[in-house]
């Protein structure tokens, strides 16, 4: 079923929209939480909390051109407020790492990466430079700083050595960095 259609059922507070978002996206929405808390139980949770949330917030949004966006960066919220609750230091610290790792191209105080990238102006210049990147690093910078992979896991998953995306990763927060510079935000 088309996304515009199911968001229609959301609007008209029709149930059945629930039960299409689950089948369509269920494991997307899973993966990305998983991403996050690296507990299947917690994961399972954070995917049923979205499709609660995605219903409180449809009426007012109408994500019809992006639900699918619109739905992951609910779950990725949701996971992420729940293991900042649950203390899960191990995670949290992977969460830190991500941050600092940002913290060297993008200017803010704060260490929370969702309120990092989240910023207005900042979210719309960071989406121009992405736009101008080569789909392979796109996908790196992406799995790395919305997905919450490691290292190994992009590597593995993209069939390069960790060497190469660690490389990569540099490489593209220092365009990035030099990117922002040029826009006139100071770092």
């Amino acid at each position: 079923m088309e996304d515009s259609r199911i968001v229609d059922l959301y609007l008209e507070r029709n149930e059945e929209s629930i039960k299409l978002t689950k089948e369509k996206y269920g494991k997307k929405i899973l993966s990305v939480s998983f991403g996050v808390t690296q507990d299947l139980e917690i994961s399972k949770e954070c995917e049923n909390d979205t499709y609660l949330e995605c219903w409180n917030r449809i009426p007012p949004n109408e994500p019809r051109t992006y639900f699918l966006p619109f739905l992951l960066r609910i779950a990725r919220n949701i996971s992420l407020n729940r293991v900042i609750a649950n203390e899960r230091l191990k995670r949290k610290a992977d969460i830190d790492e991500l941050s600092s790792e940002l913290t060297e191209c993008i200017p803010d105080p704060k260490t929370n990466v969702e309120d990092m990238v989240l910023g207005n102006s900042l979210s719309e210049l960071l989406n121009s430079y992405l736009s101008t990147l080569p789909k392979e690093k796109r996908i790196v910078f992406t799995e790395r700083y919305f997905f919450t992979l490691s290292v190994k896991e992009i590597a593995e998953k993209n069939g390069y050595s960790e060497s190469k995306v660690k490389t990569m990763l540099l490489r593209i927060r220092n365009d990035l960095k030099e990117y922002l510079l040029k826009e006139g935000y100071r770092i």
